[in-house]
């Protein structure tokens, strides 16, 4: 019999209607795999533990996520993880989950890392502020000293900011209006989060 959190019970209730089976699936599905998993709530979210932090699920207006803990070590560098939080992308239905036995071998894997004591690999760090600008970016620089000379002045972190902010534009007009603010805030000196600094 699994050893169930009420507080998990209580989330599935009160989730969009179309996430209640997703989750319910989702929670079976662990259960079955791992006897043991110990049902919890972190983050406000349901998560599993076995041995330590396992995998957690979660929903949201118009979609699920599940994500397992060594999300990396367990299934890649999978291009749905990238569509949402979690290691299967943006779940609105039950025909988008893995196969029960697909499932079941990524949770296996997961269980026997936490045995194992495998440690969540550290983050790579990022490039140096000065390399790594996206190429709009690097051109637009090129063509605006005082901007150029901006960048250059700010903290390695405050740089690091732009040059995110710039490169997380998902589209080719959002890039645009963001490489345009960011001229024009440079070539005043200002970080990119000048409006809330203290004066």
């Amino acid at each position: 019999m699994p050893t169930c959190d009420k507080r998990v019970d209580a989330y599935i209730e009160k989730a969009p209607e179309f996430a209640r089976p997703i989750l319910s699936e989702l929670r079976a599905r662990v259960h079955a795999a791992c006897p043991e998993v110990v049902e919890t709530i972190k983050w406000s979210m349901p998560a599993f533990d076995y041995r330590g932090p396992l995998a957690g699920m979660a929903a949201f207006k118009k979609h699920c996520a599940f994500g397992f803990w060594k999300h990396e070590l367990v299934v890649g560098d999978d291009p749905k993880a990238k569509e949402a939080m979690g290691s299967y992308g943006c779940l609105t239905s039950l025909d988008q989950l893995p196969t029960k036995a697909q499932f079941a071998k990524q949770l296996k894997l997961a269980m026997k890392l936490n045995e194992d004591g495998v440690k969540v690999p550290k983050p790579k760090k990022q490039a140096d502020a000065t390399t790594g600008a996206h190429p709009q970016f690097a051109a637009a620089l090129a063509r605006n000293k005082r901007a150029k000379a901006g960048l250059e002045g700010l903290a390695p972190s405050q740089q690091r900011e732009y040059l995110k902010w710039i490169a997380e534009a998902k589209q080719d007009a959002t890039r645009e209006r963001r490489i345009e603010q960011a001229l024009e805030w440079l070539a005043e000196g200002k970080p990119r989060h000048w409006k809330y600094m203290k004066r």
